[in-house]
C-alpha cells in the first residue's frame, strides 16, 4: 500500500524496507542465521541477491545498505514482466483463488481485522522498536575505537565503532535512562505495553525495558564490553555501546540493541551522554511500534496454508516468525507452496532437517497456548541422537557442522525428488 498509505515505521515506496536494524545476522559458517541464509541461496531469493549488491561492513554478520536493499528489491519485482504491482490499500483477503497474505508485522487495521475474521482470532501483538542512527560526521572519532567482538569479522577487519565507558559514566548514563520520559502512546493496543499488559518480543526489548531489570543487566546486554580490546588501554571498558555502520557510503551509524521509546528530545539528551555522541547529529530516534502476527500452530499447516481455507498462505512476520531472514524464508516457501497449488499439486513440506522446515514445523507445531514468534536457532531443528550427542560432546562446533551438513543434504534431495 506505500507510499499510497504509509506506515508508522516506513518513510519510503520501497518493497523490503527495513525498519528496526540493518544486520540480517550472523554468516559466519555453521551457525543457524548462516545455515538459513545458505538454503535461501541455494534456492535463489532474489532477497540473498540483493543483500549482497547492498552489503556493508558488519563483522561476522550480513549486514547491508537499507536504501541499496530496498532498492534492488523494487527494481526486481517492478521489472519481473509476470508481476503486476497494484499501490493502493487492501482492506479484505481475497475471496477466491490463491492468496498469499505477506503483509509484514505492521499490516493495516482494516486487513488486521479482516485477517481476524478469516481465522477467528481476536489477533495477537508484540512490540517491536526501532534503534536510533546518528551522522558519521558527528562522531568524536578520539573517543570511540574500532573494532569487532574478539576481532571476530568474515574479513578480519573492524567493523563496529565502541563507545566506551567508566563505571561512572556508565552508571550516570543508565540513571538517565530510567528518569527519561517517554513518548506518548497514540492507540490503545500501545498504551497497553505501557501498563504490562502486552509483552515485548524478548530479542527486541527496548533499553528501558532492560534498564529496569537491574543496574548491571545493560552490561550483561547491548553494552557487553567482552571481546572488545581498547587500543589506548589495552583493556576491556567497563561498558560499551557499539555502532552498526548504516549504509555503504559509512556516512551514517545506528546505536546496536537501543531501541527505545523515550520522547525524542529526551533521546537527544540521553544519548549525548554516551562518549564520542556528544555532538552527534541524530538523523533517526529510536521508536517502538506494534507487530501482529497470527497464531500459526492453532491456524496454519506445515506449508503455512490456513487449514480452515488451505487455498490461503501466510509468510513473513505475520505467520509468526521474528527476524528479516525468518521473513524471507517463510515468504519464499510460501510462493513455492502456491505454485504447487496452482500447479494441480499438493504443496510438498520442507524437509524437517533443513532450517527453512524446522521454521515452519515450529510454525505449526508449537503450543498454541504460549505460542511466540521464533528467530531460527538450533534448538528448533532435530536433535542428533545419543551416540551421535555423546561424540560430539566436547566439539559444538562439530556437532553444528553436521547439523548443517544434514540440512543441506535434506535440501538438496527435496529438490531432486
Amino acid at each position: 500500500m506505500r507510499p499510497v498509505k504509509q506506515t508508522a515505521a516506513h518513510k519510503t515506496g520501497d518493497f523490503g524496507e527495513l525498519v528496526c536494524s540493518n544486520s540480517l545476522k550472523s554468516d559466519s559458517e555453521n551457525t543457524a542465521p548462516w545455515l538459513l541464509k545458505q538454503e535461501l541461496r541455494k534456492l535463489g531469493s532474489v532477497s540473498m541477491q540483493a543483500a549482497v549488491q547492498a552489503r556493508v561492513p558488519g563483522g561476522h554478520a550480513l549486514t547491508v545498505d537499507r536504501d541499496q536493499f530496498a532498492r534492488a528489491l523494487t527494481v526486481a519485482i517492478e521489472s519481473e514482466p509476470r508481476i503486476t504491482v497494484v499501490r493502493e490499500e487492501v482492506c479484505t483477503v481475497p475471496e477466491e483463488g490463491i492468496v498469499v497474505v505477506a503483509t509484514g508485522p505492521l499490516t493495516s487495521g482494516a486487513l488486521a481485522e479482516d485477517i481476524g475474521r478469516l481465522t477467528g482470532s481476536g489477533g495477537l501483538y508484540f512490540y517491536d522498536s526501532i534503534s536510533p542512527i546518528v551522522d558519521a560526521e558527528t562522531i568524536d572519532r578520539e573517543k570511540v575505537f574500532a573494532a569487532s567482538r574478539y576481532g571476530k569479522s568474515l574479513d578480519g577487519s573492524d567493523d563496529y565503532l565502541n563507545c566506551p565507558f567508566t563505571k561512572e559514566e556508565y552508571e550516570a548514563f543508565v540513571e538517565a535512562i530510567l528518569t527519561a520520559e517517554s513518548a506518548e502512546a497514540h492507540i490503545e493496543e500501545d498504551r497497553a505495553i505501557r501498563k504490562g499488559k502486552v509483552p515485548f518480543f524478548e530479542s527486541c526489548l527496548p533499553v528501558e525495558e532492560i534498564a529496569r531489570r537491574g543496574m548491571n543487566t545493560l552490561r550483561f546486554g547491548p553494552m557487553k564490553p567482552v571481546g572488545l580490546d581498547d587500543p589506548r588501554t589495552g583493556r576491556w571498558p567497563y561498558a560499551v555501546i557499539q555502532l552498526r555502520q548504516e549504509d555503504q557510503r559509512a556516512g551514517s551509524y545506528n546505536l546496536v540493541g537501543f531501541q527505545n521509546y523515550m520522547k525524542f528530545p529526551e533521546q537527544k539528551r540521553v544519548f549525548r551522554m554516551i562518549p564520542g555522541l556528544e555532538r552527534a547529529e541524530f538523523l533517526r530516534y529510536g521508536q517502538i511500534h506494534r507487530n501482529t502476527y497470527i497464531n500459526g500452530p492453532e491456524l496454519l499447516t506445515a506449508t503455512l496454508q490456513l487449514k480452515s481455507e488451505p487455498r490461503v498462505f501466510f509468510a513473513g512476520q505475520i505467520s509468526g516468525v521474528e527476524g528479516y531472514v525468518e521473513s524471507m524464508a517463510t515468504g519464499l516457501m510460501a510462493g513455492r507452496w502456491a505454485a504447487e497449488l496452482a500447479q494441480g499439486r499438493e504443496p510438498r513440506p520442507m524437509p524437517r532437517a533443513t532450517a527453512m522446515g524446522s521454521l515452519t514445523h515450529y510454525v505449526a507445531h508449537a503450543d498454541p497456548k504460549k505460542y511466540q514468534p521464533a528467530n531460527i536457532a538450533f534448538d528448533l531443528l532435530p536433535q542428533l541422537d545419543e551416540a551421535e550427542k555423546k561424540k560430539f560432546k566436547h566439539d559444538k562446533r562439530a556437532r553444528h557442522a553436521e547439523v548443517c551438513r544434514r540440512a543441506e543434504a535434506a535440501l538438496e534431495a527435496y529438490e531432486r525428488a
